[in-house]
C-alpha cells in the first residue's frame, strides 16, 4: 500500500535533514508519501464504515504537516522523519478524543489506538470512570487481552493522581496511573508495503474499540451532565496548567 520508495525517501531525508536535500527531493515526496498515505486515509475510512466502526478520516484533518514546530526546540532539523495518519470518532467535533493512528517510520512502523496526552478534562474523566465502572474497565482489560494488546507503560505517573489514592491496591492502579491510554501492533515494512495494510489497521481499531468507547462514554457523560469531571478530592479542583505539570 506504501512504495518502497516511501521508506527510501524517509530514510534519506533522516540523513539529509535540510531544506536543500528536500526541495530537490519534493516530487518524491508527493508522489511516494503524500499521495499514498491521503490514499490509505480515504481507504481505511471505507473499510472502518464496511464493518460498521464508529471511525472515520479526511485527508486534510487526518495527515501532519512534513515540516517540524521548531520554535522552542533545540532540535532545529527543519522536517519530520516519519508520516502520521489518524482516524477519529463519526461527528466529532474534536479529532484528539480517542482517535485510531497509524504511524510510517522506516523500521519502527505500527498502528495504535488511544487517547493520547489527553486534554486534563479529558483525562480526568477516564480515571473518574475507571472508579465508577470498574466492572466495565475490567471488560476492557479483558477484551483487550484477548486480542493480546496492552496498555502502553512508558509514560506512568509513580504515585497515584491527586484525589485516587484510595485506588492503589485495587486492579486498576496502575491504568489510573497512565498519562495516555494506548494500544498499538508493530508492523513490519513488509507489512506496510502489502495491500493488507488496511486490513491490519482495521483489525487494530475492532480490537481497540472496548477502549475507545469506554473513553468516548467517560467524555459524553461529562457533556450530558454539563460539568467537568472530578476526583474524590472535589474542594480542590487544579487549574489548567496547575494539572498538566503535576502529570
Amino acid at each position: 500500500m506504501i512504495p518502497a520508495a516511501a521508506f527510501e525517501f524517509l530514510r534519506g531525508l533522516a540523513a539529509h535533514n535540510e531544506k536543500a536535500w528536500f526541495e530537490a527531493n519534493r516530487s518524491t515526496y508527493e508522489s511516494a508519501v503524500r499521495e499514498p498515505v491521503a490514499a490509505l486515509v480515504a481507504a481505511v475510512t471505507t473499510e472502518l464504515t464496511q464493518r460498521r466502526l464508529p471511525l472515520e478520516g479526511d485527508v486534510k484533518r487526518s495527515t501532519f504537516r512534513i515540516h517540524r514546530d521548531v520554535r522552542f526546540s533545540k532540535d532545529k532539523s527543519p522536517y519530520k522523519t516519519h508520516v502520521g495518519a489518524f482516524w477519529y470518532r463519526q461527528g466529532a467535533g474534536k479529532a484528539g478524543n480517542g482517535v485510531l493512528y497509524f504511524h510510517l517510520d522506516p523500521g519502527h512502523c505500527f498502528v495504535g489506538a488511544a487517547f493520547y496526552h489527553p486534554e486534563p478534562e479529558v483525562l480526568d474523566s477516564l480515571r473518574e470512570r475507571i472508579r465508577v465502572h470498574p466492572e466495565k474497565f475490567a471488560d476492557v482489560q479483558s477484551a483487550l487481552d484477548q486480542a493480546k494488546l496492552a496498555f502502553s507503560e512508558e509514560e506512568v505517573l509513580t504515585r497515584m493522581p491527586r484525589g485516587f489514592e484510595d485506588l492503589k491496591d485495587t486492579p486498576a492502579a496502575t491504568a489510573l496511573r497512565l498519562k495516555s491510554f494506548l494500544v498499538r501492533r508493530t508492523l513490519t515494512d513488509r507489512q506496510v508495503q502489502a495491500a493488507g495494510l488496511i486490513g491490519h489497521i482495521a483489525t487494530l481499531a475492532e480490537d481497540a474499540m472496548p477502549l475507545l468507547q469506554f473513553g468516548w462514554d467517560a467524555v459524553d457523560e461529562v457533556a450530558r451532565d454539563g460539568n467537568e469531571p472530578v476526583s474524590a478530592d472535589r474542594s480542590r479542583r487544579r487549574p489548567r496548567v496547575a494539572a498538566k505539570q503535576a502529570e
